[in-house]
């Protein structure tokens, strides 16, 4: 089973690697031709609007109640049903986000009022906000069948594709960062239309490979449909449970409007550091999981669903934990490599690594929050996240406005990890309580792991220069230094790993 799994996860972590090292290309490409200016700022929260939606459905709430309806559709009423379901929820879910959209589009200066608050008082900001989310905002109608039609896909082991999908935004907005944006006197323009473009690719992309499987929808309305009925009911609260760090990542940067220029843009890159190990291993495992997890409690199998909830544990851990050490150690060597060029300077640099340390400090909590999520979803219980929710998300309101004044955007990136480790801590004891051991075999793994990353970061001290050194030195000798640190990391971290006796099998939950 976790074999199974693993291989699985790989799969779709390899393809999300191909898109998260673009992604990097892109943000690199992005820094440089518009740095932190307030124009940077208006684009990272104009597109941050519909890309907050869209991971409620991409990677949150429509996935989590979809696909376990879907596994059971399959098991009680074959091909055929699943066909009817796939076309009644693509007509549904198209007209909803249709209208939604129509709606954004002609109110995107009410929509600009409510998410740019901190903007009211720059009637530049706010227009030029309005204009972008009437071209950015469509993408949400894009993305969620795009999200609809992955979940299709996983659901049938098709993981390759979906997960390769992003790529097509990243390879959009680098394209229209290089070769249009440099032509036009607003060049946030060009990227704007070039989120536009690739909610269009994305959802090209996939139908052929829904055509293959025969499940091609033809929307239909299916409102009243008893499993379209079932999937909005699961949906409604999972909409809130499931993405409580998205809407806290957004309340960051309707805060951030408030604080000096710059804030937003540089909270948008640390954040992109730290989805970069999130992307590809943490949303990884829990997109392969929850189809399992659902056919596991489908059988009633409850030893195997605990025992995959505790794999899965342990898998983001082992990455988690060396990868937070590392973000924090080389915060700034970070920031000044890859993005310190162009119209991003040097104090840039210095401000979003400040964040990026606040962020990395909740790393392991996000991630555990996407393997712990499925396990009451696949069971299709969204009440308790829900409540959880709620918690996690009074207390990041509380922690914001007690830190963003007095620590500026470093506070609203600590209160987020600190809301996340309380969401992921909830979640966790409410697994344990009904009955699941998520603690099977955790313990001594986890010694490892901490002894482990206890090595690679005394290397990564030893080894990395001052940080004078940093700020002063050519791209190609930081690049070089950077390459030094985290080869050598990673390799001190597997080699203590294996001395202390993890072996293959310990990954696939054999031994």
């Amino acid at each position: 089973m976790s074999l199974k799994l693993l291989k699985s996860g790989t799969i779709v972590s390899g393809m999300t690697l191909i898109s998260r090292v673009l992604g990097l290309v892109r943000d690199v490409v992005l820094a440089h031709l518009v740095g932190a200016t307030a124009h940077a700022d208006v684009f990272l929260l104009a597109q941050k609007i519909p890309n907050f939606l869209r991971r409620l459905f991409a990677e949150g709430a429509f996935s989590q109640a979809f696909v376990p309806v879907l596994n059971e559709t399959l098991v009680r009423d074959g091909a055929e049903g699943v066909k009817s379901l796939v076309d009644r929820v693509a007509g549904t879910l198209g007209a909803i986000l249709l209208g939604l959209t129509v709606m954004a589009i002609l109110g995107s200066k009410g929509v600009a009022s409510l998410f740019g608050m901190g903007f009211v008082d720059e009637p530049d900001k706010l227009e030029l906000l309005s204009l972008l989310i009437k071209i950015t905002f469509p993408y949400l109608l894009f993305i969620s069948l795009t999200a609809f039609s992955a979940g299709v896909l996983n659901s049938h082991d098709r993981f390759a594709v979906a997960a390769f999908t992003p790529v097509f935004l990243n390879l959009s907005l680098i394209a229209s960062a290089i070769w249009v944006a440099p032509h036009l006197t607003e060049p946030v323009l060009a990227l704007a239309w070039a989120v536009f473009a690739a909610g269009v690719l994305q959802l090209l992309f996939q139908l052929p490979f829904l055509w293959q499987l025969g499940l091609l929808p033809r929307p239909t309305w299916g409102w009243r449909d008893a499993r379209v009925q079932k999937i909005l009911k699961l949906m409604t609260p999972a909409l809130f449970g499931v993405s409580v760090t998205q809407i806290n990542l957004l309340l960051d940067s309707i805060l951030a409007s408030f604080l000096v220029t710059g804030s937003i843009s540089w909270l948008y890159y640390s954040d992109r550091l730290l989805e970069f190990p999130l992307g590809v291993f943490g949303i990884a495992i829990a997109t392969v999981i929850l189809p399992t997890l659902s056919r596991q409690h489908n059988e009633a199998s409850a030893d195997n669903f605990a025992a995959t909830l505790s794999w899965a544990i342990r898998m983001v851990l082992m990455v988690g934990i060396p990868a937070t050490a590392g973000l924090v150690v080389l915060s700034e060597p970070l920031m000044l490599t890859l993005f310190q060029r162009g119209a991003f300077t040097v104090m840039d640099a210095r401000s979003a690594s400040a964040s990026l340390i606040a962020y990395a400090l909740g790393l392991n909590a996000f991630m555990l929050i996407k393997v712990l999520a499925p396990g009451y979803f696949s069971r299709q219980d969204t009440r308790t996240p829900v409540k959880i929710g709620v918690v996690a998300m009074v207390s990041n309101m509380v922690l914001n406005l007690s830190l963003f004044w007095w620590l500026g955007h470093v506070g609203l990136a600590l209160a987020t990890s600190t809301s996340a480790a309380i969401n992921a801590g909830l979640l966790w004891r409410g697994l344990r309580r009904r009955g699941f051991g998520l603690g099977r075999g955790l313990w001594p793994w986890l010694a490892k792991v901490m002894v482990a990353t206890s090595v690679m970061v005394a290397g990564l001290l030893v080894l990395q220069p001052e940080q004078m050194q940093w700020e002063e030195a050519a791209l190609l000798q930081r690049l070089t230094w950077l390459v030094v640190a985290c080869v050598s990391a990673i390799g001190a971290y597997g080699l203590v790993l294996a001395a202390l006796g993890v072996r293959t099998r310990d990954l696939s939950g054999h031994g």
